[in-house]
């Protein structure tokens, strides 16, 4: 089993590094820049790949590509945001939005000294999210909803002991919440991607499951198929997570990572 383990690991390493390589070898124009991971082979880093390494992982398998219309919904700080613009060449369109104002404060400098210029970022006002006038034209959505971090305590295992009862009920409601207001910007052949930092069942599979109930026009992207957007790294990937019906799972345990899972929800009308 630690050898499986170790096998997971180092394949999450691989698909992180070659991408990376991969991207820096055909980077068009200096706006198109992402972060860089480190030259290390994963046999010169005792440790796993990092939470911002295993973001970019999450956003790899949005599959963005050029020219689409791109909304990052719960931005914050831009981390998946300028992944996103890496993704996209530069080319079409990319809002960055977040119920809380104050999560966008870092953006503006990411986004300048990434040196990525199609990027709008838009504040909340009022009641309003900022996207309404977007409705229904979306190609891709992307929800890294707020979650209880229960995929971030390998790091910071006194999270556990902070965490308040009710909490995961509070964070189910503003899940359930997000998401719907994401379906209403998809258009029909469209795309959801939801993550969260949680290993919860509730969080993840059950979620997506019940947003299903809501959304009939939806459907999830068979794992196999999401991971197909990390092409030849697709089994690698898939053998170093828990793929389930709903999505796929990184866990401590398996990859080397922080918890974090994965659905793609398909707007089929």
């Amino acid at each position: 089993r630690r050898h499986f383990v170790g096998a997971a690991a180092r394949a999450m390493r691989r698909i992180l590094v070659d991408d990376a390589r991969r991207r820096q070898a055909r980077r068009p124009e200096p706006h198109a820049r992402r972060v860089e991971l480190d030259e290390q082979t994963p046999e010169e880093r005792p440790s796993g790949p990092t939470p911002e390494e295993v973001l970019d992982v999450d956003a790899l398998l949005t599959d963005a590509h050029r020219g689409e219309m791109v909304v990052d919904f719960c931005a914050g700080a831009g981390g998946k945001t300028l992944a996103l613009a890496a993704m996209m060449q530069g080319k079409g369109r990319l809002i960055a939005t977040d119920r809380d104002k104050r999560q966008l404060a870092p953006i503006h400098a990411r986004l300048s000294r990434a040196g990525v210029h199609n990027v709008e970022v838009r504040s909340p006002k009022g009641a309003g999210d900022g996207v309404s006038d977007i409705g229904g034209t979306a190609d891709l959505v992307l929800v890294d909803a707020p979650c209880t971090g229960t995929g971030t305590w390998r790091r910071s295992p006194d999270a556990k002991w902070r965490m308040r009862p009710g909490a995961l009920e509070i964070r189910l409601r503003e899940q359930a919440e997000v998401l719907d207001r994401a379906a209403a910007l998809v258009r029909p052949g469209g795309r959801i991607a939801y993550v969260t930092c949680s290993v919860l069942g509730e969080e993840n599979g059950a979620q997506a499951r019940a947003f299903l109930d809501r959304h009939a026009g939806f459907a999830v992207v068979p794992p196999e198929q999401v991971a197909g957007a990390l092409w030849d790294k697709a089994d690698d990937f898939l053998a170093a997570t828990r793929p389930s019906p709903e999505g796929l799972l990184m866990t401590p345990h398996r990859t080397g990572t922080d918890g974090f899972f994965v659905s793609i929800l398909h707007r089929t009308a």
